[in-house]
């Protein structure tokens, strides 16, 4: 049987990290299970401690799953974000996926935890393009088999945009597969900002990407937030259009 590892780089995270970890051991009890820390200023490492074994990184996505597949043991390396919850019957439809030897990796089917029109649309447009593009992003909890992983030297060292990245490199190698178990990733952010705001900006991101434009300019901007101008405050007084 093939043995998985679940990697979940963390910042942070204390208020949601203990619930993580202490899920995925219930509902994955044999797989490998690593925390990779990013210099945390919380109680993240301690409370992840309990249920993973936990590693200390650099700061940064990439570096810190690429130095938690540095200390895994799989032959399948499945990368999940903290703020996402997994269906149970993923795993076996990894195992199962990975049994074609074409196959390289893949992603989960995403959903959000609450239902709204711009949620809902989010999460149909990201499924079809990792079906059709094949671009998989980290909310889908990607999975590689470790032997691609290790011949593509690991995620791309950019300060975002590292997942989208490596699917592209890993579907020159094989093929992806997007499972119909589901992720099921937190909206917070997205409510927060206003859904149909942030999808326009996050596309603008992705052609700020494909444009050529530096990962460190892209993550700033991310950083910054959407807004409709520089300067101007999200939810700003304005006459006229938004």
């Amino acid at each position: 049987m093939t043995r998985v590892s679940i990697i979940v780089p963390v910042l942070n995270e204390e208020t949601g990290v203990q619930r993580a970890v202490s899920r995925l051991c219930r509902d994955f009890p044999d797989c490998e299970l690593i925390v990779v820390d990013g210099g945390s200023t919380d109680a993240t490492a301690e409370l992840a401690a309990v249920h993973a074994t936990v590693i200390a990184s650099e700061r940064g996505r990439a570096r810190q799953m690429n130095e938690g597949a540095r200390h895994a043991s799989g032959d399948t390396l499945w990368f999940i974000h903290a703020d996402t919850d997994i269906d149970p019957g993923a795993l076996d439809q990894i195992r199962a996926a990975l049994a074609d030897p074409a196959v390289v990796g893949g992603g989960l089917t995403l959903r959000f935890d609450r239902r709204t029109p711009g949620l809902d649309y989010l999460a149909w447009t990201s499924n079809a393009r990792a079906r059709r593009l094949h671009h998989i992003f980290g909310d889908q909890a990607m999975f590689i088999r470790r032997s691609a992983f290790e011949a593509l030297g690991g995620f791309p060292d950019l300060a975002i945009m590292e997942d989208l990245e490596m699917s592209r490199r890993l579907h020159r190698r094989g093929r992806l597969c997007v499972l119909s178990a589901t992720s099921t990733a937190s909206s917070r952010r997205l409510v927060a900002h206003g859904t149909w705001r942030m999808i326009a900006f996050m596309q603008y991101l992705k052609l700020l990407y494909f444009a050529g434009v530096g990962p460190e300019a892209i993550r700033a901007r991310y950083t910054a937030g959407p807004r409709l101008l520089p300067g101007r405050r999200p939810g700003a007084a304005r006459t006229g259009r938004p």
